[in-house]
């Protein structure tokens, strides 16, 4: 009984934490800071600039920096593959910046718990995001959005859904983000390789290993929508892409083999190994 307590304690004192005005007071003069060193042209590097304070990694530091010399001007977001939406990498930007936008996940207890999340937190008036149950296919995805009510531009696509992530995101063409960000398999190296598109596919399927697109194959997918690699988590997975034609000098484009550096990478290259020769398509 004790403990249960204290671990309900401590849980409601972290949620409580993300909340502190302090924490919205300092990245505002964060965002300030560097659209001043954006004037300057003095911007360190967005490797340099993650923090999490919703997102499951650094994600929110990086977002901050890329939108603070983006300008915030639309402040929409779309995360498909949301799970309840409290450890995502669209959290941050509603509560502490006030943006607004949907959450899209298959299952329904992650929906319920979001929705009674958001409702309580900060404050039970906050204007709410709006939160979908639905499994996100190619054939699907774009009348799932417009049915929310959002078309056109956006400032944030966020796509976690360990599988289809590739194929969903080639499907979109109701809405123009400004960023994305979404996951790769990093697992498949730098081989250019997709698995093909399987709309009843489910975690983990035939084999874990089995699923999404390997980086090179999903910054080609970026570039021809018109977008460039900029950036991603420090483990290398969740790749950053910026519409092409914004702040292009100031968010330069960088290379896959930059972002896959890190230990753990370099190990999961080998968990390849039992997939290798299952079938594939190029990016």
């Amino acid at each position: 009984m004790i403990k249960n307590i204290l671990k309900k304690y401590f849980l409601i004192t972290k949620i409580r934490n993300r909340f502190n005005p302090s924490v919205q007071i300092a990245q505002r003069q964060q965002f300030h800071y560097y659209r001043d060193l954006a004037k300057k042209n003095e911007l360190p590097p967005i490797s340099e600039t993650g923090y999490r304070v919703f997102s499951q990694f650094e994600e929110d530091g990086k977002l901050l920096y890329l939108f603070a010399i983006l300008g915030m001007e639309n402040k929409t977001f779309i995360e498909i593959g949301s799970d309840d939406g409290v450890n995502s990498n669209s959290a941050n930007l509603y509560f502490n910046f006030g943006w607004h936008g949907l959450f899209i996940d298959g299952n329904p207890k992650s929906i319920e718990r979001g929705e009674r999340f958001f409702s309580k937190y900060p404050h039970n008036w906050f204007y709410k995001p709006k939160f979908v149950c639905a499994k996100v296919k190619r054939e699907n995805v774009n009348s799932l959005i417009k049915n929310a009510g959002i078309e056109g531009e956006i400032g944030l696509l966020s796509i976690d859904i360990d599988g289809n992530d590739y194929w969903v995101w080639d499907a979109i063409d109701v809405v123009q983000p400004k960023v994305v960000i979404i996951e790769t398999h990093v697992e498949f190296g730098y081989n250019d390789i997709v698995v093909p598109y399987d709309p009843e596919y489910f975690y983990p399927g035939k084999h874990p290993m089995y699923h999404g697109a390997s980086p090179v194959a999903m910054t080609k997918l970026a570039k021809r929508k018109g977008y460039r690699l900029v950036g991603a988590n420090d483990l290398g997975f969740n790749f950053i892409f910026v519409k092409e034609g914004l702040a292009d000098d100031l968010i330069p484009e960088v290379t896959v083999e930059s972002l896959l550096t890190h230990p753990s990478v370099l190990d999961g290259f080998k968990k390849f190994e039992p997939v290798k020769d299952w079938e594939y398509q190029k990016g």
